[in-house]
């Protein structure tokens, strides 16, 4: 197994079921591993390291397309991840994201009743904005505290 860094293999950033190849460029390689240095990891920290579920890291463009991502996509460059709490709610990892930790994008993903499906982040080497958005109903909003747990 080729690790990334201690918590994140090469196999679970890349993961696919698209079929697609999904192997990134060395750029790539770069970014995965600053955004695990600057959020996965610390965040590992701020759980307890209880493991973190991992739904998404690297896209390539044909992945991207396929699974519907934004052309635009942080995914694309190796800069953002989805997560899943193992041990909390989404929404409480992704307030000790926005409370903790550096990062370029923060969303609170289609959140039912109040409660997001998963938390994306990204992390860019330069220019990391600490923006946070909620996506609901197929549009992103300002995160608003009333709306998530």
């Amino acid at each position: 197994m080729i690790l990334i860094t201690p918590h994140l293999s090469l196999a679970e950033a890349t993961t696919t079921s698209t079929g697609f190849d999904n192997t990134p460029t060395a750029q790539h390689l770069a970014n995965i591993k600053l955004l695990s240095e600057k959020v996965f990891e610390p965040l590992r920290v701020l759980v307890g390291n209880k493991p973190i579920k991992l739904n998404s890291v690297y896209r390539s463009a044909k992945v991207n397309k396929a699974v519907g991502g934004s052309t635009t996509s942080q995914h694309s460059k190796g800069e953002a991840m989805d997560l899943c709490a193992t041990n909390m709610t989404n929404a409480k990892l992704g307030r000790l994201i926005m409370d903790n930790l550096e990062f370029d994008q923060l969303i609170f993903e289609m959140p039912i009743n109040k409660e997001p499906k998963w938390i994306h982040v990204s992390y860019s080497a330069k220019n990391n904005r600490k923006q946070v958005l909620i996506f609901t109903n197929g549009k992103y909003i300002p995160f608003k505290d009333s709306l998530i747990h």
